[in-house]
């Protein structure tokens, strides 16, 4: 059986030191524009159980709402960019994520997946934009289900083998139809900036309706991270690593929904992280940081 790649101690604890600066800024801002923000999905499960971090785990995910979050991105470019860089779509077409990086500028974290992929990587801290999703079943069906198929179509464009939950010849199944599919895209000139536009659009088609539920879309599923608007506020306070960070006030629920009996540590061979194939907490200038190195650094 496979198992996943770990860390050093001393580097993780190094690492998840580095992400925790960016979490202080994070929420420092936050806190100083009155911006809406909270922890969703593993940083949930590591608050609950762990009052920090899930002991193998590398990043940190954190949810906004859209109008916080377009708030936040001018922001941190404007105040603080000569610190960090966003890195999306926007800024960085090549960029195969719906998902935006709050990365620290001078270090390199670049995943084995992304190898092959031309941007800034670098320690980051993750950020999930919710948009409004609809209140009647059918038409929440149709958005969230556009919204998965074009976000994984955006992963493919990029990276014909993408990271899966599946193991074996089921894997290999797989692979050979991601293949497919990327060098179909390639063929047809398919460029990213038009895929995106098109999940971007399903993510954003009610945002003049105020709906009783928002979601980040484009996710594992499409059924995840969904916040019930009624369930979530008022917000909580959870400690993480000696902060007190925001949580829905439904995050039991949520969690339950995602993840099952989340209180139970899972085997050795299910526990996930984003082990780099590149890494380094050098801070080098900006203007050296421009594309992903293309070795490890110890």
């Amino acid at each position: 059986m496979e198992h996943p790649e770990f860390y050093e101690p001393e580097t993780l604890k190094r690492l998840q030191g580095e992400i925790l600066s960016i979490l202080d800024d994070f929420m420092a801002v936050c806190d100083k524009y009155h911006l809406e923000y909270f922890g969703i999905a593993g940083t949930g499960i590591g608050a609950v159980r762990h009052k920090g971090f899930i002991p193998w785990d590398d990043d940190i995910d954190i949810a906004m709402p859209r109008h916080d979050f377009d708030k936040f991105i001018k922001i941190i470019q404007k105040t603080m960019g000569d610190k960090y860089l966003v890195l999306n779509g926007k800024n960085y077409p090549g960029y195969p994520l719906m998902t935006t990086r709050l990365v620290k500028r001078g270090t390199v974290f670049a995943e084995k997946v992304m190898k092959d992929v031309d941007c800034p990587f670098g320690i980051f801290l993750d950020l999930y934009v919710l948009d409004n999703v609809s209140d009647n079943p059918v038409l929440y069906q149709i958005q969230s289900w556009e919204a998965w198929f074009y976000s994984k179509l955006l992963i493919l464009r990029s990276i014909p083998e993408p990271t899966l939950a599946q193991k074996g010849m089921k894997a290999k199944l797989i692979w050979s139809v991601c293949r497919m599919v990327h060098k179909g895209l390639l063929l047809l000139s398919i460029k990213p900036e038009g895929i995106r536009f098109r999940c971007e659009q399903a993510c954003r088609r009610y945002r003049k309706q105020q709906t009783r539920r928002m979601a980040f879309l484009p996710d594992t599923s499409p059924y995840w991270n969904v916040v019930d608007r009624e369930k979530c506020y008022p917000l909580q306070k959870l400690e993480f690593e000696g902060r007190m960070l925001n949580f829905p006030a439904n995050l039991d629920e949520m969690l339950r929904s995602m993840y099952g009996d989340y209180m139970v540590l899972p085997p050795v061979e299910k526990r996930k992280t984003h082990y780099p194939y590149s890494f380094s907490f050098l801070r080098r200038p900006a203007n050296e940081i421009t594309e992903t190195p293309s070795h490890r650094i110890e």
